[in-house]
């Protein structure tokens, strides 16, 4: 009788845990090592970053992620194509979106 419960929180459980790193082992090391390359070779400066990519997959899940950072690398381009990508409502909400998991991301791990 007992079981039953027990089983259903723990399959919650596990279904919680899946969704809150769904972002690949491959995403976060990419991050870390672009994290680092910014803020120190060192090892507080590694777990500052671990911290930072783990703050940002709580807030954000990864599709959109995904989603922000292709915009935003289009964006750096020149001509028409880079123009396509900005000042779109949408694309800036994407941007938005992942600047404020950033930063929050920012406070607290960073400070």
């Amino acid at each position: 009788m007992l079981a039953a419960p027990v089983a259903l929180a723990l399959a919650a459980s596990a279904a919680c845990a899946a969704e809150s790193n769904d972002y690949p082992t491959e995403a976060r090391a990419e991050y870390v090592f672009g994290c680092m390359a910014a803020n120190g070779q060192d090892q507080l400066a590694m777990h500052k970053c671990a911290c930072s990519i783990d703050v940002i997959a709580s807030i954000l899940p990864y599709d959109r992620y995904v989603d922000a950072e292709t915009v935003l690398s289009m964006r750096q381009g020149i001509g028409q194509p880079a123009n396509s990508f900005r000042g779109v409502g949408v694309y800036n909400d994407m941007v938005a979106d992942l600047r404020r998991a950033q930063a929050e991301a920012e406070i607290r791990c960073f400070e």
